[in-house]
């Protein structure tokens, strides 16, 4: 009998994810990226959950310390770069890449397509198109569309799902840790470290460093700093040296010296003194901040999963777990459906976007503060006027349980 073959657009970590699970259920699925040049290169710092680590050794990785730095302690800095709030953690924090080359050498190599640029998908009772910018096709019974924030497949299929800037940038970092001065290596490098300025945030933390590389000496260090940027702010920063604007973001090789100066101008000014330095080293670039909800995930043959379908802020430190239970569950509708494709992908619609609906209100909720900088201060609530540190760092710390609850919230049990 013939494998049923799934045609899933999009090759990072949650179309590499959803691969590995439908062929661990018996599909033949083919991964499709748009880029020419494999990923990993790319991609910066991640917290891990054990939700993901559970559907990573599901599709065949034997996750263990040497994919991820633990870190024993949460602390916050103030500018004088002394701690003052100091809780118990128990986070993995790993990096994009080392996830993602994992994935991809487990994947045979036919079964991962660059250089495939999406333009539309075609459908009917046999099955699903994929029509690509050099004329090719793929057929499948299923599509997945994979495909991230800009989604094409989305776009087609749901136009009016588009994503909202949230009010605040995102400054990312990350250093070699032979780079970091010998005593703010002793100090902070194997915590998990705030720093709080006026309307801002900023986390700092140990991630695999050059080729994932987690041995002590050979570590990075990962700064994301964020800070509210009201909307035509933005356009200048994403406006590039030829006066171009990038409106989706500006690519980090495109950013223009002077806001790249700017910005380690007030690291100096703001920071604590040991994240200054660090951040001050690097060669630091920005995302703007979205959200994302899709009011419908499946359409016919197509289903949309990961950054695709629902885009959470970063504070909750869980887009690859999302996407990694955006994979398993689907594998799970998907085989417990048996031949019955619709109502797989009708079950995976009904426990999956409550889901995802409840990881962007809980994100949202965590970046509250920040997106509220751009409100005139009379009209900010206490929350958004005052923060509570000893709360925001229980949260991070506690962050797996509340994934956990959200799992557990519709009442759908995954196959970890």
């Amino acid at each position: 009998m013939t494998a049923r073959r799934a045609v899933v657009i999009g090759g990072s970590l949650g179309g590499l994810l959803t691969a590995h699970l439908l062929r661990s259920t018996g599909w033949d699925a083919v991964v499709f990226e748009r880029n020419a040049e494999e990923l990993a290169s790319r991609g910066v710092g991640l917290g891990t959950h054990p939700q993901l680590i559970a559907v990573l050794r599901r599709a065949g990785l034997a996750f263990d310390e040497s994919m991820g730095i633990r870190v024993p302690r949460i602390i916050c800095l103030d500018r004088d770069g002394r701690t003052i709030v100091t809780q118990p953690a128990t986070r993995t924090m790993s990096g994009w890449s080392r996830l993602y080359s994992a994935l991809r050498d487990a994947l045979p190599v036919q079964n991962y397509r660059l250089g495939s640029t999406l333009c539309r998908v075609l459908q009917d009772a046999d099955g699903v198109t994929a029509i690509f910018a050099d004329g090719t096709r793929e057929h499948g019974d299923l599509l997945v569309g994979a495909d991230g924030v800009r989604s094409t497949v989305r776009e087609q299929f749901l136009p009016q799902a588009q994503p909202v800037y949230a009010g605040y940038v995102a400054w990312r970092a990350v250093l070699d840790e032979a780079q970091v001065p010998h005593d703010i290596r002793r100090e902070i490098f194997d915590l998990y470290t705030f720093c709080l300025p006026d309307g801002e945030q900023l986390v700092g933390y140990p991630v695999p460093g050059r080729d994932n590389d987690t041995q002590i000496g050979h570590r990075g260090y990962n700064i994301v700093w964020y800070r509210p940027i009201d909307p035509q702010a933005l356009a200048a920063m994403c406006t590039d040296a030829t006066g171009r604007q990038h409106a989706a973001g500006i690519p980090p090789p495109l950013i223009r010296g002077d806001v790249i100066a700017r910005v380690k101008a007030d690291a100096r000014a703001l920071l604590a003194p040991q994240l200054a330095e660090i951040f001050v080293r690097t060669e630091p670039f920005f995302q703007p901040v979205f959200d994302l909800e899709s009011s419908k995930l499946v359409f016919g043959r197509v289903v949309l999963a990961g950054d695709a379908a629902f885009v959470a802020r970063p504070h909750v430190g869980a887009g690859a777990t999302k996407a990694a239970i955006d994979a398993a569950s689907l594998a799970d509708c998907l085989r417990e459906a048996g031949d019955d494709l619709v109502a797989g992908l009708a079950r995976f619609e009904r426990v999956q976007r409550p889901f995802g609906s409840a990881m962007v209100a809980l994100a949202r909720q965590q970046g509250a503060y920040l997106s509220a900088q751009l409100k005139p201060a009379g009209e900010r609530s206490t929350e958004e006027r005052d923060r509570d540190i000893d709360a925001l760092l229980h949260a991070h710390g506690t962050r797996s349980d509340q994934v956990g609850a959200l799992v557990a919230a519709r009442g759908f049990e995954v196959h970890f």
